[in-house]
């Protein structure tokens, strides 16, 4: 043993005394890493260094798909001259929310004659300039772009209506009412639309159905996906029902994929939705992959249906249920077998009403049928179930905790959950006499049912008796899903302080009892999610001086994406120090949203943030919350990767405009991606600010919305 142990001791000496440098690695082990490089630093950087290297980037894997999504350092000058070193390789370019990149530079994909996949979304885009890249691109079978005012079909060559005859995916996003290209492309399969008319047009209903009837009726008979993701609004509404009403005229045989995505109050269900379910539930051997339709158009008998021809890959059945309705009974009764669910989306369904008065309307969540489905859908990637109530009234020593079941589920990587879930014990009753007491008003009010924590470092010895572990319930799912990626912990009611389309909330909704009993000792015991690189925690009002955050991003250390709202007391921001230590450990953080009432917006807070040097994208909304104008302008000049910094609180309309236009001035040009928005949160003309971002800043960050199983996975 001892000579073996000498032998190694003697390998590893070698080792270290061994010179090894990039060059001795493996063509296959570069490769591998150089599939991490964004594509216009690979091919204009990388590749100059040396000539191994550069003989490495010739690889057609590198070079035959381009993405440049999110990769805001990619200028004009870059991108250009990457497409006219490599276009002739380029099959599959995604150009998807580059924005700041000018029409010119668009225009030179025209070059890449063998693009079978294109991605144009968010980008400038004319009717003019899309018929010329059209024209050219003969082998394109997949396309994505944006709509907007003006475009006209008409002004397509025939070449180019030739090439979208070929089209076999559309993903097109409407920016006014229209039918866009979809008239053109009679060969389909894939047919992705997101609605997002403004409500301008609201007052010219009229002019929604002249413009649209300007087009032929869509060529829908070889659909096999159809998927529509709407804005808020009535006129949204109103050009989904005109997309639906050409099924009514031709049904088709094969559709595997159905996803209707409709926020708010659902339209009337259209004629042509039975026929829809009927036929894709009645072709032999279709099996559907994919479904959600809007609350009052799914029933038992539909869904029904469609699982009697096999299990879905992607269900969202959120907000679906209602009495005599239980989509998770549907689903479980059915008699089929669940293995191939992957994503299920279950927000805001539950049994029925909490019996508690927790909130108007509020559902309780059905936890037996979910533990039940954990057993009969192990392979399950992400689960929503936000939106409901959890009251687990047992001991959570003992068997029964949902965080029990879902612990089954080795394979999920992304989770959503209700604050109350994590309590380990009901709310403590509230003296009644006391509540009564003449004197209440000169008192300093009570915090009922708020543990005190303490961290580590403290002592953890009580009148002899070790302390009780905080973390205790949610135990069985740090350790049966380990490989957690995304998880959510939002408080049942939870709204944000700024919807989208409607004047920002001031008045901030009740929250759960049982979710006082969560605070900072759970918040230090997701640290052993060491694997989390998304994380949204909203309505916490557990947290007292958010020791726990310092301890769980000490421990996840990859975090990547951090949603902070409305933790802890709402008439004072009690975890700024906490905070200000947190935001220093989180070296690899891109996006960080925070929305708390009263923030400051210093000076403190912005040097703790300098120490996040990867940050990229930044968005504070905070009612009657405060900046220092000085502040701001030191940290997006330190902070040289920036390029959003979106800011919704207190002050003038004249400071917020003032300060939005010395970002701008300073750095547009160093930062051609930079997109600030600085403007009052309860400013009347909100909404009109909100519509002239970009949707992809928008969608993903600035909005406040629980994106588990939100949309299907990519196949």
């Amino acid at each position: 043993m001892d000579n073996q142990i000498e032998t190694a001791l003697c390998c590893l000496d070698s080792i270290s005394q061994a010179s090894v440098t990039i060059s001795d690695f493996s063509d296959e082990i570069l490769l591998n890493i150089l599939r991490f490089i964004p594509s216009h630093d690979l091919m204009l950087s990388v590749s100059q260094v040396c000539r191994k290297l550069r003989t490495l980037c010739l690889d057609k894997s590198l070079r035959a798909h381009i993405h440049l999504h999110k990769e805001y350092t990619a200028n004009d000058d870059a991108v250009k001259q990457l497409l006219k070193n490599i276009y002739g390789d380029i099959q599959t370019l995604n150009l998807s929310g580059c924005y700041w990149l000018a029409g010119s530079t668009v225009d030179q994909v025209t070059r890449c004659k063998s693009l079978v996949s294109l991605d144009l979304s968010g980008c400038r885009l004319t009717s003019v300039r899309l018929s010329h890249l059209l024209t050219s691109l003969r082998c394109l079978r997949s396309l994505a772009l944006d709509v907007g005012p003006g475009f006209d079909l008409h002004q397509l060559s025939a070449e180019g209506k030739s090439a979208l005859a070929r089209l076999q995916e559309l993903k097109q996003t409407l920016l006014t009412p229209s039918y866009g290209v979809v008239p053109c492309c009679s060969t389909l399969r894939h047919l992705h639309l997101y609605l997002e008319a403004s409500e301008g047009w609201r007052e010219a209903g009229d002019r929604v159905q002249l413009m649209v009837g300007q087009s032929s009726v869509p060529h829908y008979q070889n659909l096999r996906w159809f998927s529509a993701r709407l804005a808020p609004g009535e006129v949204n509404r109103t050009l989904l029902a005109l997309y639906l009403a050409v099924f009514s005229m031709r049904v088709p045989e094969g559709l595997t994929g159905l996803v209707l995505f409709v926020p708010g109050p659902a339209p009337p269900r259209p004629v042509a939705m039975t026929a829809l379910m009927e036929s894709m539930a009645s072709t032999v051997g279709n099996t559907v992959t994919a479904l959600q339709l809007p609350r009052t158009w799914l029933d038992g008998a539909t869904l029904g249906r469609v699982l009697a021809h096999g299990c879905p890959e992607y269900l969202n059945v959120s907000r679906c249920s209602s009495p005599g309705f239980n989509p998770l009974h549907v689903l479980l009764s059915a008699g089929r077998d669940l293995t191939p669910l992957r994503s299920l989306n279950m927000r805001g369904c539950g049994r029925g009403p909490l019996a508690e008065s927790c909130g108007k309307g509020e559902e309780e969540m059905d936890a037996e049928s979910v533990k039940a489905l954990t057993e009969c859908s192990p392979h399950l990637i992400h689960l929503n179930l936000s939106a409901t109530h959890y009251h687990h009234a047992l001991p959570a020593g003992q068997d029964g905790h949902l965080c029990g079941a879902l612990g089954r589920l080795n394979a999920l990587r992304s989770l959503a959950l209700p604050v109350c879930a994590l309590a380990q014990s009901p709310p403590a009753p509230v003296n009644i006499q006391d509540s009564r007491s003449l004197l209440l008003g000169l008192k300093k009010s009570s915090r009922i049912g708020v543990p005190t924590y303490r961290p580590a470092t403290e002592v953890t010895m009580v009148q002899g008796e070790e302390q009780q572990d905080r973390g205790l319930c949610i135990q069985p799912l740090l350790q049966g899903c380990p490989h957690l990626v995304e998880l959510e912990l939002i408080g049942a009611g939870f709204s944000s302080a700024m919807p989208r389309n409607e004047p920002a909330i001031r008045k901030d909704p009740a929250a759960c009892p049982w979710s006082y009993n969560v605070g900072d000792g759970e918040l230090a015991a997701l640290g052993g999610m060491k694997f989390l690189r998304k994380l949204t925690l909203a309505h916490l009002p557990g947290v007292l001086k958010g020791t726990g955050l310092i301890e769980l991003v000490q421990g996840c250390k990859d975090l990547r994406s951090l949603s902070l709202a409305n933790l802890g007391s709402l008439k004072t921001m009690n975890y700024t120090q906490a905070l200000l230590e947190a935001l220093s450990y989180c070296t690899q953080l891109r996006d960080l949203r925070l929305e708390q009432p009263y923030f400051n917006a210093n000076a403190a807070f912005f040097e703790a943030l300098s120490h996040c040097h990867q940050l990229q994208r930044l968005c504070l909304v905070s009612r009657h919350g405060t900046f220092q104008t000085a502040a701001v302008a030191a940290f997006m000049q330190s902070c040289a990767n920036v390029i959003m910094c979106h800011m919704f609180m207190g002050g003038t309309l004249v400071a917020c405009k003032t300060l939005q236009k010395t970002l701008l001035d300073s750095f547009s040009i160093s930062h051609p991606a930079l997109s600030v928005v600085i403007y009052p949160l309860l400013h009347e003309d909100l909404a009109n600010v909100i519509r002239g971002m970009p949707l992809c800043h928008l969608d993903e960050i600035t909005l406040f919305k629980s994106r588990v199983a939100e949309e299907p996975m990519k196949q």
